[in-house]
């Protein structure tokens, strides 16, 4: 696994609500940050266009991201690009499924092609590369998931 060939993650999860709902939660870019030991804020700088993030990490300290959207299909597909939309350092898409009886939310990302702040670790220890992503791919997944199940809780319970 090399970050050139865009290392992504996956999570999915089925919430008893309908997709409207879901959506409401989804597209409320300040929504992960209530479940993400990462995120920290979001903000739009020009709604359902660009947004900047506030983020923390032990290891890489504070830093901001402006990212633009590239697709938002109503209820079914919110999708952005970190930093140049034709470059980005990550891509990050949530896709709405409606089901019997309410709803399948995966959230997906995928490393690159741009530098991120995982490019300094990797050009320092090239020979830990694969270690360094799957780690970082690891945590992704853990946030991912957080907020996956933070968001079915305000569904279900709303």
């Amino acid at each position: 696994m090399r970050y050139a060939d865009g290392p992504t993650v996956t999570v999915s999860i089925d919430i008893e609500a309908p997709p409207a709902a879901v959506w409401a939660l989804v597209s409320d870019i300040s929504t992960p940050a209530r479940f993400s030991s990462e995120l920290r804020s979001a903000a739009w700088i020009e709604e359902g266009v660009s947004f900047r993030g506030r983020n923390a990490h032990p290891a890489a300290g504070e830093w901001e991201t402006t990212s633009y959207v590239t697709v938002l299909l109503e209820e079914s597909v919110f999708e952005y690009a970190v930093g140049d939309p034709a470059n980005p350092s990550a891509s990050w898409r949530w896709t709405l499924e409606p089901t019997g009886t309410g709803t399948r939310l995966t959230q997906w990302m995928r490393m690159g092609p741009a530098p991120s702040g995982l490019t300094p670790a990797i050009e320092a220890m090239p020979d830990k590369e694969e270690r360094i992503i799957a780690r970082r791919l690891d945590e992704h997944r853990f946030n991912m998931l957080a907020t996956l199940t933070g968001i079915k809780e305000l569904a279900e319970n709303p």
